[in-house]
C-alpha cells in the first residue's frame, strides 16, 4: 500500500509524496498531512479569549500545504476561535477542490458560539453535525469522518447512526478517535472503518504501541495527534527536549519537530502524520520531514529517549 522515494536534498522544494501513500479505503492520501487545529487562533487551540489568525496568512498556508503535496487536511466544525472557522478557511483556500484531496473531519464533540465544550452528542445529534461540517466545507459528502469520544461506553448505537448516514451517501468513509481496542472491535462489527486517530508519540505506553500494531495487521490507518507536542497538547511543544532528540535532529540539520514527525512515520507504512501549523515556515520544516530516513542508529537512540519519557 506504500510507495517510498529517496531522501530530500537541501536545494528541493519539500513534497508530501516523499513520505509514502497509504489508502483511506479507496482513497490514496501522502502520509504526510495537515492537522486545521491550530489555524485558527494564535496560542493554545480552544483557549478563552484567543486572538483569531490572520485570515490570509491561514488561507496561505492551506494553499501552500497543498503546493507542497499535502492531500490529507485533518478538520472539525469544532475547530474555530473567534473570527475564524477551520472549515470555512479551508473551503475558501482550496474550493473548488483538487480531485486527489482528502478531507477527514471528526464528529462527536460540540461548542457552543461562545466557545464552551457541548456534552459529546447523542446518536441524533450526529446527523446534525455532519450536517454542518457538509454547509461548512461546501460538500455534498464527506470523505471521512471520525466519532470521536470520551470515555469506555459503548459507541456502538453512535457509530452505527455514522454508518446509516454512510449508507445515505453523506460519508464515503468513517473512522475512529480517541478510542480503545475494544471500541475498534466494537465498531468494525457494525460497518468498516479506515482509521483510529489516538493521542501518540515518541514515548508513547506500550498499550499505545500495541493498538498500532494491531491497527496495522488489519490494513486501518494510524494517526496519531500531538505527535510533536506530546503533553503540551492544544499549547504545543514546551520545555527541554531529549538530548537523544537534538542529537538526532543536529546530524541530519533540522529541529527537534522534524525528527519526531519522522520518528512517527517510521513506526509503520500504515501510520500517518497531521502536523498543524499557522506558521508557512514551520509548514515547509513539517512536510520536508516526510523524506527524512532515519537510520538504525537515530531509531535505537530515539528509541532510548522514548522509554526515559
Amino acid at each position: 500500500m506504500t510507495s517510498q522515494t529517496p531522501d530530500q536534498t537541501p536545494d528541493q522544494t519539500p513534497d508530501a509524496a516523499a513520505s509514502g501513500t497509504w489508502k483511506l479505503g479507496d482513497l490514496e492520501v501522502n502520509r504526510l498531512g495537515f492537522g486545521a487545529m491550530r489555524l485558527t487562533q494564535n496560542g493554545p487551540a480552544f483557549a478563552p479569549g484567543a486572538a483569531p489568525s490572520d485570515r490570509g496568512r491561514a488561507i496561505g498556508v492551506l494553499r501552500r500545504a497543498v503546493e507542497l503535496g499535502v492531500n490529507h487536511i485533518d478538520t472539525a466544525a469544532f475547530y474555530f476561535s473567534p473570527l475564524r472557522s477551520a472549515n470555512e478557511l479551508i473551503n475558501t483556500a482550496l474550493a473548488p477542490y483538487p480531485d486527489d484531496l482528502v478531507i477527514t473531519t471528526k464528529v462527536g464533540p460540540g461548542r457552543a458560539l461562545s466557545g464552551e465544550f457541548l456534552p459529546h452528542a447523542t446518536p441524533g445529534q450526529l446527523r446534525g453535525q455532519v450536517e454542518e461540517n457538509l454547509r461548512q466545507l461546501g460538500r455534498d459528502h464527506l470523505d471521512v469522518v471520525n466519532l470521536r469520544i470520551v470515555g469506555t461506553d459503548s459507541i456502538a448505537e453512535r457509530f452505527g447512526a455514522l454508518a446509516e448516514l454512510r449508507q445515505a451517501g453523506l460519508i464515503r468513509h468513517l473512522g475512529l478517535s480517541n478510542v480503545l481496542p475494544g471500541h475498534l472491535a466494537e465498531a468494525r462489527a457494525i460497518a468498516p472503518v479506515v482509521c483510529v486517530q489516538n493521542l501518540y508519540g515518541l514515548g508513547a505506553a506500550p498499550e499505545q504501541e500495541a493498538f498500532l500494531r494491531t491497527c496495522g495487521e488489519q490494513g486501518i490507518a494510524y494517526v496519531p495527534f500531538y505527535s510533536i507536542a506530546g503533553t503540551g497538547r492544544e499549547a504545543g511543544a514546551s520545555g527541554a527536549e531529549h538530548p537523544e532528540v537534538l542529537a538526532v535532529a543536529r546530524a541530519h540539520g533540522v529541529g527537534a519537530a522534524e525528527i519526531r514527525l519522522a520518528w512517527t512515520l517510521h513506526r509503520g507504512p500504515h501510520v500517518l502524520a497531521i502536523p498543524g501549523t499557522g506558521n508557512p515556515d514551520h509548514l515547509t520544516a513539517n512536510v520536508a520531514a516526510g523524506s527524512l530516513r532515519l537510520s538504525a542508529e537515530d531509531l535505537a537512540l530515539l528509541d532510548s529517549a522514548g522509554r526515559s519519557a
